[in-house]
């Protein structure tokens, strides 16, 4: 039924324009549209979409909201490290080594960090 479809991150945020910052100027998104009435912004990424909309209930979530494949895990930690990202680790995965701020299963290399409101984001090279 779904298998198709196209799905879209939403993503609730506690200030919209804190976060607008974060997602745009520290992750580099681009805004695809906008509804100010409902708080929400929509984001291209790659082919996907992400939206964030404000809402008293972000950062409630304690697991990872989106995860973005990227060519050069290492080179984006680095970037977004350069802009005062903070990286999260979790040295007591099963068969995990932490290698900085890399969290490596064979060729799997991934990367999680916060937004502005705790919501848990994923970086993972593509393979």
């Amino acid at each position: 039924m779904l298998g198709n479809a196209n799905a879209v991150v939403t993503i609730g945020v506690k200030d919209l324009g804190r976060a607008r910052e974060f997602y745009e100027a520290t992750l580099g998104l681009t805004v695809d549209s906008e509804m100010p009435e409902a708080q929400l912004v929509v984001y291209r990424s790659g082919d996907s979409l992400v939206q964030i909309y404000e809402t008293d209930k972000a950062g409630t979530n304690q697991a990872t909201y989106v995860t973005w494949e990227v060519d050069d895990v290492d080179g984006v930690v680095s970037a977004l490290k350069d802009k005062g990202v903070g990286f999260e680790h979790y040295p007591e995965m099963p068969e995990v080594t932490v290698e900085g701020d890399l969290h490596v299963w064979g060729d799997d290399r991934v990367a999680w960090f916060r937004d502005p409101d705790g919501n848990t984001l994923c970086l993972h090279n593509k393979q």
